[in-house]
């Protein structure tokens, strides 16, 4: 069975019209013919040939032909008897069979427009011999030829044409699978640009508006009978403050953090330790061990952020007295170890987080060493302190990295 007749593109529009008038022009030229040669019958012959042009011309006037297999099947039986008729007043009408070829072809199924080609050629070529009153091998060959040439054409159309929608079909279903995998893409990007955010607001805003709340529960303390260690507490939640609305300034800008810039990791790390020393009364210590290496502003801002986090967690829960961050440099991998000597825990206990309270800080910690392919390690014993080492292999620094400097 054929598929269901092709929508009408420009091109193929144009070419049933064409087909339309060459069926009319046929038409037109037995009438013509039967009248210029004063036939006895041109009457009658003029009448089939308008006949038969007026059911021709139902067929691409009326929107159900070409949508319904019985409406053609109707419209192309009642052509055709139109055109038998025509064929027993006038030889002139074989070559009408040219254009039903065409027309059987197309609409109607692959066997059944096989089958109505082989009658109207069997019916051409009888009738012309009946005009002639004799029947010879060449009078078969002309309308065999047409129906040969007809098949050939419009099968060979429509195998394009199938092969056209296959192509279509493939093209529109690798356009939903590019948009599909561009959503995915999206979808993953936006999720990662979400968890990237909460790791920088975890590590700068939130630590630092922690800092604040406990230096000003210091002043609250202090007040009333040591007035001067409250008015530094409030200096302190002032400066701390300050600092947070450059995090936050620069945050929104996406620019590297106020912590790196003109300064090396080193630097960063050691005016770190002085400030978390100044506002929070423990003593940290900062150490740098080996041969000051190129890396990327990628890792140099993680392990920042990293040491933030954990010095904000000893001040918070460890009730330590002192806390020493080293960074130390190898030739293939850079380590930040953070060690104090408060109460410790279990590791194996700690709390899942909590949106409302705390427990974000490790999470983060770990899924920024995982984003650059490191290992994060944490060593914890009740009244034993608490140790977290970082190790990042070295990887070449971007365009965007502050020379390292010793």
């Amino acid at each position: 069975m054929n598929s269901a007749p092709p929508t009408l593109t420009p091109t193929t529009r144009a070419l049933a019209w064409s087909l339309h008038l060459l069926a009319i022009g046929l038409l037109a030229l037995a009438a013509g013919r039967a009248a210029a040669d004063g036939r006895p019958d041109a009457a009658w012959i003029v009448a089939a040939a308008a006949a038969c042009g007026l059911v021709y011309a139902v067929g691409p006037v009326l929107p159900s032909v070409r949508r319904s297999r019985r409406t053609d099947a109707v419209w192309l039986t009642a052509v055709g008897s139109c055109w038998l008729l025509l064929l027993a007043l006038s030889p002139d009408a074989v070559w009408m069979a040219f254009p039903l070829y065409f027309l059987e072809l197309h609409l109607l199924s692959r066997r059944a427009g096989l089958a109505a080609v082989a009658a109207t050629t069997a019916a051409a070529v009888a009738g012309f011999a009946t005009h002639q009153d004799s029947f010879s091998p060449a009078m078969a060959i002309g309308p065999a030829l047409g129906a040969a040439v007809a098949v050939a054409v419009v099968w060979g159309y429509q195998a394009l044409y199938r092969e056209s929608e296959h192509r279509r079909r493939l093209i529109e279903e690798l356009t939903r699978a590019r948009a599909d995998l561009a959503a995915a893409q999206h979808t993953a990007g936006v999720l990662a640009e979400r968890d990237r955010l909460a790791r920088e607001i975890h590590d700068t805003l939130a630590q630092g508006l922690t800092s604040i709340q406990l230096l000003l529960r210091a002043a609250e303390r202090a007040l009333p009978r040591a007035p001067q260690d409250a008015a530094r507490h409030v200096a302190q939640a002032r400066q701390a403050a300050v600092d947070n609305l450059a995090e936050a300034r620069r945050f929104i800008a996406a620019l590297t953090p106020p912590t790196l810039d003109g300064t090396t990791l080193a630097g960063a790390l050691d005016r770190l330790c002085d400030t978390v020393s100044a506002r929070h009364g423990l003593t940290v210590r900062f150490r740098s061990t080996g041969e000051p290496v190129a890396s990327a502003t990628a890792q140099e801002v993680a392990l920042l952020r990293i040491a933030q986090s954990a010095l904000a967690n000893t001040v918070q829960h460890a009730g330590a007295g002192t806390a020493e961050v080293t960074l130390g440099r190898h030739s293939d991998h850079v380590r930040l170890e953070v060690v104090d000597d408060g109460c410790g825990f279990e590791p194996d206990r700690l709390p899942a987080p909590d949106p409302g309270s705390r427990g974000f800080g490790l999470p983060a910690m770990r899924s920024r060493v995982h984003a650059l392919g490191g290992t994060l390690a944490l060593t914890s014993s009740p009244g034993g302190g608490t140790t977290v080492t970082v190790r990042l292999p070295l990887t070449a620094p971007d365009c965007t990295r502050t020379e390292a400097r010793p």
